[in-house]
């Protein structure tokens, strides 16, 4: 017997110790592929390598990288999202925001384009990964609850104002450096003289072209006799169509030779094997920007994931998600690459292309690494203006200005996080920008938090309802007050309580009972409950007695492992009619004649 019970235990340990690995949502969506679902992901693939192409050349040097590192950055991420991810259709690969914040990071410590350069950003994905990775582990997705929409939507739309203008320079044919807005203006308007007329011409021209495929040329196509499909095809290869004719006029009519800045030679071959740096002072200065990238690229993931599976009835999980985010960067650490994500307009036009399982990533995968195969040598003559335009035109979508002018509309603080978030970002850069942005914000929660909407309520006649005595027309009497209060009780706004309580007693000489109505009370921290006790030792030294009512579940449990319940001069009710009809049963009589008048006169 003791023999079978150690085999027992034997065999149940590697049961135990695969629950701790993480979860393979393929084996899910994997068991029920057909060929539907494959000719859907394949059309889908097709539609997303055209657009992954360029944007991820253009994404490698706004990094400040070699154009190929965007597309050693778009294969194995992608492999990887696909065995982890539980959303079927976000597309992982290179980003705008986040290739600005990778250049911002890595601008310290190396010179971009360099090697020591490339080896700082395959670092970088390499903490950005493992950051990700713990965290998924260790369940901490709800860490990204602390980037409110108005800080992610103020950084997002400074970032893609930023990132505009440093390709100014690229289509201008100038250089000007400089990290946040202010130093880009002096920079350009410093060299406007020795602009080049060729790389202004087809930079404007390219750009141009690309803001009117975005919205004229599927109608277009539609109106000369194109199927909605094929025209939404054609619309979004639009990039592909002015990386193709620039290149070609570039070849043609020799612009290299009249000074226009190409590409040049992109190395053929599949990614490399690569290793970060192993060096820990170089780790302890990147951590905070890795952790930085981390958070936001995650929070762009996650966001843009919940709202594509929502229109399909479907699910993510964002701590899973933070495993296959993880697992994506460190691969693109161990590939070449650099810090990855899963990208808004992407996943968008995957989800509009009929991808139904994340295997499309895989096909995507497989078409990037064809064209890092094959396809190269053509983009010799790739005018670096046309890149440019490229990421203008795809960040200049996520700016949105409106939204200050919905928020202040709505809600004065977060405007203010919004807007600080914005303004910094521009001014100082993204990294300070969105550590102000966060800042902001808890300081603007904990100013809200600590002045606490406490209302004065009373009896709706005829009802056991109780509402607002400024807003309803309701029963009291002045032997008894009743207050709810609009929040939880915390250290910042338990003194707020404490005041308008004394407020109350040394306005009204009758008063004989404090009833507070705990409905919209969801936790008492410690602070708060020591201020109950100080309210409660007043109102019995000045023969008062203070009662709660309608106090939740975990909040009472919390209670009555304390003492105070024991000492409470007064009660705790399980209602507040109930308190209200054993304390001041007059309310209830003056409010059933008031309804009676009421009636009557009716």
């Amino acid at each position: 017997m003791a023999d079978d019970g150690g085999l027992m235990a034997r065999a149940a340990r590697p049961a135990n110790l695969l629950r701790l690995l993480p979860s393979l949502p393929i084996l899910e969506w994997g068991r029920r592929y057909d060929r539907d679902t494959l000719v859907s992901d394949l059309v889908a693939a097709i539609i997303v390598t055209m657009m992954l192409i360029p944007q991820s050349l253009a994404y490698a040097l706004l990094a400040g990288l070699p154009p190929e590192i965007g597309l050693y950055a778009s294969v194995a991420p992608l492999l990887l999202y696909a065995v982890f991810g539980t959303s079927r259709v976000l597309a992982v690969g290179p980003v705008a925001v986040v290739s600005l914040m990778t250049a911002a990071a890595i601008g310290e410590h190396a010179v971009a384009g360099s090697p020591q350069y490339w080896a700082v950003a395959i670092t970088l994905a390499f903490l950005s990964g493992v950051m990700l990775l713990i965290m998924g582990v260790l369940r901490l997705g709800f860490l990204a609850n602390f980037l409110s929409h108005p800080v992610i939507s103020g950084f997002i739309s400074a970032s893609g104002l930023l990132i505009a203008a440093s390709q100014l320079k690229t289509l201008m044919g100038v250089k000007a450096e400089g990290h946040n807005v202010i130093d880009l203006a002096q920079a350009l308007i410093s060299q406007l003289p020795n602009i080049h007329v060729l790389t202004l011409v087809v930079g404007v021209l390219a750009t141009a072209f690309l803001f009117w495929v975005r919205k004229g040329l599927k109608p277009l196509l539609i109106r000369v006799g194109l199927n909605a499909r094929l025209a939404d095809v054609l619309a979004k290869a639009g990039p592909v169509a002015a990386i193709a004719v620039t290149a070609l006029l570039a070849w043609i009519l020799d612009w290299k030779g009249q000074g226009l800045r190409l590409v040049g030679s992109v190395p053929q071959g599949l990614p490399p094997l690569t290793l970060p740096l192993w060096d820990l002072a170089l780790w302890q200065s990147l951590a905070m920007p890795a952790l930085l990238i981390s958070v936001v690229g995650f929070v762009e993931s996650v966001s843009v994931g919940q709202t594509l599976a929502a229109k399909r009835r479907q699910r993510i999980e964002p701590n899973q998600e933070l495993v296959a985010l993880g697992a994506s960067n460190l691969s693109a650490a161990f590939t070449g690459g650099f810090p990855v994500t899963g990208g808004f307009a992407r996943s968008v036009v995957n989800f509009d292309a009929g991808a139904q399982t994340p295997a499309a990533g895989v096909y995507t995968a497989l078409g990037i690494t064809l064209a890092s195969l094959f396809l190269t040598p053509a983009l010799y003559f790739l005018p670096q203006a046309t890149l440019s335009a490229t990421i203008i035109v795809a960040v200049l979508s996520l700016v949105d200005l409106g939204m200050l002018k919905r928020t202040w509309a709505y809600s004065r603080t977060d405007f203010l996080a919004a807007l600080a978030t914005l303004l910094m970002t521009l001014v100082q850069g993204v990294e300070v920008g969105l550590v102000v942005g966060v800042a902001v914000s808890l300081v603007l929660f904990l100013y809200r938090t600590s002045r606490p909407h406490i209302a004065e309520v009373g009896q709706v006649p005829g009802t056991e309802h109780f509402r607002n005595v400024l807003r309803h027309h309701v029963a009291t009497s002045p032997r008894l007050v009743s207050l709810r209060v609009d929040e939880s009780l915390y250290f910042a706004n338990a003194r707020a309580l404490e005041d308008r309580i004394n407020d109350l007693v040394a306005e009204r000489p009758a008063l004989k009972h404090v009833v507070l109505q705990c409905s919209a009370i969801n936790d008492i921290d410690a602070s708060a409950l020591e201020s109950l006790e100080a309210i409660d030792h007043r109102l019995r030294d000045a023969g008062l007695r203070l009662h709660l009512s309608e106090v939740k579940g975990p909040v009472m449990d919390r209670l009555q492992a304390t003492e105070f319940v024991a000492r409470l001069s007064g009660k705790i009710y399980l209602s507040h009619y109930q308190a209200i009809a054993q304390l001041s049963p007059e309310i209830l009589t003056s409010s059933t004649a008031q309804r009676q008048v009421n009636q009557g006169g009716a």
